[in-house]
């Protein structure tokens, strides 16, 4: 019987587990954007650590391997703010950037988040789909460069019905 994937905060430990995940990634956005600068491959085991101690970072762990993360925190609008979602390239197609980001939404909305935000380059189809699927929509278009155009997408909070 194989093991499963359990979706947990992560731990001040995983930090470096969590970066090299990010750097493997991020590798396919960088090769389909021509740029190797991209913040997640060039940000420092300090600053990560620095952004673990101050947001919610998630994990999938594999046994004790890392194979999926996500971070987030509320901003000053009481909007989720979420970032930095990567599986393992031989984990991905099995839902778990799906489960990551829903668990990071109760987190957030737990924070007080009332919707949450996200954004992701233009031609990051696989990206955008999932976040259209899971109720995001479309709010901007900025173009950095020749080559990039950051979407940003966001979703209102859940609602709760009062009983």
């Amino acid at each position: 019987m194989g093991m499963s994937v359990i979706i947990a905060a992560a731990r001040p430990e995983e930090a470096e587990q969590i970066l090299k995940l990010q750097y493997l990634g991020y590798q396919s956005e960088a090769e389909l954007y021509g740029d190797w600068t991209l913040e997640p491959l060039t940000q420092t085991l300090e600053s990560l650590k620095a952004e673990m101690a101050e947001h919610r970072v998630l994990v999938a762990r594999l046994g004790d391997e890392v194979v999926g993360s996500v971070r987030g925190w509320v901003d000053g609008n009481g909007t989720g703010q979420i970032g930095r979602l990567v599986v393992h390239p031989r984990m991905q197609r099995h839902g778990l950037g799906r489960r990551l980001l829903e668990a990071l939404e109760t987190g957030l909305a737990e924070d007080g988040a009332s919707g949450f935000e996200l954004f992701t380059g233009h031609r990051s189809l696989g990206n955008l789909r999932l976040y259209r699927r899971l109720g995001y929509r479309e709010t901007e278009v900025r173009e950095v460069s020749r080559r990039l155009s950051i979407v940003t997408l966001a979703k209102a909070g859940a609602t709760t019905l009062a009983a």
